[in-house]
């Protein structure tokens, strides 16, 4: 039995904040292998401008190069529709039934877990890793609202940095993204107006 990590996300672009996240994840000595996935269609948020798919996927496939528990995992490329969680789950467990899943949660959406497509069966087949992050409020209300329902969380230690992907993308700021992500993101012209 294995316990794995399953850190989804938009990844548009993969910055510095999620990198953090990766990096505290592969560091836990619970966790065995970590699945960094990339919404095919994102259910949560809408945006104004979706990178192509084919960038989003080599930009975590870079990362991954960088920790030896970390690998690309397309498995909501292997299916239609919204990327939900609880469906990528139920998905994870046929393929890899005797492993334990935890979800890498940033404490922006461990606030509106109840609120998430088949929120109750998610807390019941995965556990969760969450992430405070600067300038968040009620992170520990959270977590504890969430455990009063039934969900089983490991609070990391650590605070990760703020950015907005949504800035990222109208302003490139070398600071806040990986070194090779944001050469392969100048290389590319992806960002460009």
């Amino acid at each position: 039995m294995a316990n794995i990590a399953v850190f989804g996300g938009t990844f548009n672009p993969f910055h510095i904040g999620h990198y953090q996240m990766l990096e505290c994840v592969c560091g836990l000595d619970i966790i065995d292998r970590v699945l960094l996935m990339p919404d095919k269609i994102p259910p949560h948020k809408t945006c104004d401008f979706l990178a192509d798919n084919a960038d989003r996927i080599k930009m975590c496939e870079l990362v991954c190069k960088d920790f030896y528990k970390a690998e690309l995992c397309l498995i909501e490329f292997e299916r239609e529709g919204k990327s939900y969680s609880a469906d990528t789950i139920k998905l994870l467990k046929t393929k890899y039934p005797s492993d334990k899943f935890y979800i890498v949660i940033g404490g922006d959406m461990l606030a509106t877990l109840d609120t998430w497509y088949k929120w109750q069966e998610l807390i019941i087949d995965t556990a969760f890793i969450a992430f405070d992050r600067d300038g968040m409020d009620n992170f520990e209300h959270h977590i504890k609202r969430m455990q009063h329902l039934g969900a089983e969380i490991i609070a990391v230690d650590k605070k990760i940095i703020s950015v907005s992907s949504t800035q990222l993308r109208e302003n490139l700021n070398k600071n806040l993204l990986p070194e090779k992500v944001y050469n392969y993101i100048i290389k590319k012209g992806i960002y460009n107006e």
